[in-house]
């Protein structure tokens, strides 16, 4: 899996379409790719830490920490870099690929199979983030073992894609992340940001409200429509959407949208009209942003769903990242990616569930406009400036070169 002698770009363009052969849906399970990921590790000289979990459909998950130590005498404490990424990627469903000018049907081309065409390799992952993936990896080949003195940290979690589970389950059971963390390791999120510096985005938190009801038909007195005890929630869920909009306590003009984006979703399940629902389902999820109190807006919809007698739990807690735009670390993050200044972004991503990480940013090769799309794409200058700059960043953290 090695080749040290090949360019940084063409080193970057083979593993990216190695990881991308790997389908990795978030529905199905990513151990595949971890399994490569640690073979690669352990080429390479890295502790490898392998955390898995079913998800509830009793999907096999996994997560892989990688530590390399340094093969010189480190300074004391410091905790090198970290580079974060996440190996599941969203549905290719109505998959056009290589550019076909269609959001429509398909092409019949594999998703799966990564395409070059021009400057562009199509594929379903290329840019979020398998591509970015590949550039780190590529970037620590060309760093000897032997000139490091702080180490070296790969996490790629499971999951990112339905609600960072598995950076959840990293952030808790990992004791190579807990080492990290201790020991103030500089933090990168490889999300595509075209290699710009992201030094915020928002959080995000989701609710679920569930109404029981009886089943029966509905021209008899057996049923119980679920639904009706729903109508009041959901009326108070709007009453909160529109607040949102307007009180400053939920705005914030650094982010583009500046509100929470409260979002709310209803299903009943029944797919017939004379049945009465036995269930109906809210969710409602919302992005909290730096310096906001998200917990009085979860107590405030607990009490709702109370007096309406329906219940309610907390799906997910993601907190917002926020490292100080003018702090040293970020401003030498911008200088070594030529960037004049860090940025807000209105998405979230793993860095969510870790926040305990002081010195945390965004920043990765690739467009988020490409990302999830049914032509994913990553540009060649892309693959090649991200693998310079993650080089430029482990050489400026992780050794004296």
């Amino acid at each position: 899996m090695t080749n040290r002698g090949a360019p940084a770009l063409q080193r970057a363009l083979e593993l990216t379409r190695e990881l991308v052969r790997l389908p990795t849906v978030s529905r199905e399970s990513n151990h595949a790719a971890t399994s490569y990921l640690e073979e690669w590790m352990s080429a390479h000289s890295f502790e490898t830490e392998i955390l898995t979990y079913h998800d509830p459909r009793g999907v096999l998950k996994s997560s892989i920490v990688g530590r390399r130590e340094p093969g010189r005498k480190s300074n004391a404490g410091s905790g090198g870099l970290a580079y974060f990424c996440h190996t599941d990627v969203v549905p290719a469903d109505g998959w056009v690929g290589a550019g076909v000018a269609s959001t429509s049907g398909g092409s019949g081309a594999d998703p799966f199979e990564p395409v070059l065409v021009s400057d562009r390799l199509y594929g379903r992952g290329a840019c979020d983030m398998k591509g970015s993936t590949a550039t780190f990896m590529a970037a620590v080949e060309q760093i000897a073992t032997t000139d490091q003195i702080a180490p070296i940290s790969l996490i790629a979690t499971a999951d990112e894609e339905v609600g960072f589970y598995g950076a959840a389950d990293v952030a808790a059971r990992s004791r190579l992340y807990r080492q990290l963390v201790a020991e103030g390791a500089a933090g990168i999120i490889g999300e595509p940001t075209e290699l710009r510096v992201v030094h915020a985005h928002k959080g995000m938190y989701v609710l679920r409200a569930t109404s029981i009801g009886k089943a029966a038909h509905s021209s008899t007195r057996e049923g119980l429509n679920a639904n009706l005890a729903m109508i009041d929630f959901l009326g108070e869920m709007k009453r909160i959407h529109e607040e949102t909009l307007v009180d400053p306590e939920w705005l914030d003009e650094r982010f583009d949208p500046p509100w929470i984006s409260w979002n709310i979703g209803i299903n009943d399940h029944t797919h017939v009209v004379n049945m009465t629902p036995a269930k109906s389902v809210c969710t409602v999820s919302f992005r909290p942003m730096p310096g906001q109190a998200p917990e009085a807006l979860v107590a405030r919809v607990a009490e709702i769903a109370g007096k309406c007698g329906i219940e309610q739990e907390v799906v997910r807690r993601g907190q917002p990242l926020f490292v100080e735009p003018q702090s040293a670390f970020v401003r030498s993050i911008c200088e070594l990616a030529e960037c004049e200044s860090s940025e807000s972004v209105s998405y979230g991503t793993d860095g969510t569930m870790f926040t305990d990480l002081a010195q945390l940013v965004v920043l990765g090769p690739g467009s988020i406009r490409q990302a999830h799309t049914v032509d994913e794409f990553i540009t060649l200058e892309q693959l090649d400036s991200g693998t310079r700059l993650y080089e430029r960043l482990l050489r400026h953290h992780t050794t004296q070169t």
